[in-house]
């Protein structure tokens, strides 16, 4: 059976774990669980209890949520999940309910540090808030970014700028200029992603792929040219 150790080698790509002093690293992993998860399969909804803070190790995780009446009701594709993303964090923070939904994109591998030990031991070791605070306000600056985006930018400006940050990993990898090629996500996930039309997002689509700079598959948007296509967003 694999242990969380062996997937040691997928969270030091992560920027937050790799500058993790060994003295917290070391007992989080010790602390870990792995969770399977089938495609499609719910990790959490919004209102559930905290359970704990989670890697992907494997496939990727959605988190959406939904709002308006229940006939009425519309739902948000906040972001999507690869590895070596941590998430989890604001209810290990305030012990509080889930804010959103948690459902896997695909076949997926977690590190689950289950919330009552991790509680246990920070309470033991409180000098490592601060590292954990670190996971938090990161998400946070990406929020802000995403907001004033939503204000500001057109919708081709912001897609491109999604695919880019979507590309380069939301920022996380310990790499310089590390990226993939392939972004798996569908036209209808980006158009919730960033609330406009599927209309929309398949004409924005298109013109970028006129222009050589992605080409889209079923399910899946293939970057041709990373720096043109982040050129695009300003």
């Amino acid at each position: 059976m694999t242990e969380p150790a062996a997937y040691l080698p997928v969270l030091q790509t992560g920027r937050w774990f790799a500058h993790l002093p060994p003295d917290f690293a070391q007992p989080l992993l010790a602390m870990a669980h792995l969770r399977q998860l089938a495609p499609g399969e719910v990790l959490f909804l919004r209102g559930d209890a905290p359970c704990g803070l989670y890697a992907v190790v494997r496939g990727a995780i959605n988190i959406s949520g939904t709002g308006g009446r229940a006939d009425e009701a519309r739902a948000a594709m906040l972001t999507r999940l690869e590895p070596p993303h941590w998430f989890g964090e604001i209810s290990v923070f305030d012990n509080s309910a889930r804010t959103h939904d948690a459902h896997a994109a695909e076949a997926s591998t977690l590190l689950q540090i289950p919330h009552e030990p991790l509680q246990a031991w920070l309470t033991a070791h409180p000098q490592h808030w601060h590292a954990l605070a670190l996971l938090l306000t990161d998400k946070l600056r990406t929020a802000f970014v995403a907001i004033e985006e939503l204000a500001l930018l057109p919708a081709g400006q912001r897609l491109a700028r999604r695919l880019v940050m979507m590309a380069e990993g939301y920022g996380q990898w310990t790499a310089e200029g590390q990226s993939r090629r392939v972004i798996g996500i569908s036209q209808e996930q980006l158009s919730l992603m960033l609330a406009i039309s599927r209309q929309t997002t398949n004409q924005i689509l298109k013109d970028l792929e006129a222009r050589a700079l992605v080409r889209v598959h079923r399910g899946e948007v293939e970057i041709l040219d990373l720096a043109a296509l982040r050129a695009t967003c300003y």
